[in-house]
Order: structure tokens, then C-alpha cells, then sequence
């Protein structure tokens, strides 16, 4: 993932900042408890497309 890329990104929902995760290939909001998958080193920026995560 091009880390300039990353640096500009933000959670569509939010505008907040995102963490990658190079294991899962995904991008993570915390404060919408959100990942948007990483397909072929494209990010889906897309609410549907997000896995909800655990409130853990």
C-alpha cells in the first residue's frame, strides 16, 4: 500500500484517519468500528463494502 495514498485517506463516514492492516488488507476506522477491504492494492472505500467490527 503506497503510504502517500494512505497519508490522504480518511473513513468516507467520518473524515477521520485510518489504520492499515497489512495482515487483513484492510483499512480500519476505530471510531466507526468499520474495515474497507484492500483489493488488488485498491482501497473500497464503500460503507457496504465495510466488515463491522467487534466493540472489543
Amino acid at each position: 500500500m503506497d503510504k502517500k495514498l494512505l497519508e490522504i485517506l480518511v473513513c468516507p463516514i467520518c473524515k477521520g484517519p485510518l489504520v492499515y492492516d497489512k495482515q487483513q488488507s484492510e483499512l480500519i476506522c476505530k471510531p466507526d468500528k468499520l474495515a474497507y477491504p484492500i483489493k488488488d492494492d485498491i482501497p473500497v472505500m464503500l460503507e457496504d463494502e465495510a466488515r463491522k467490527l467487534d466493540s472489543r
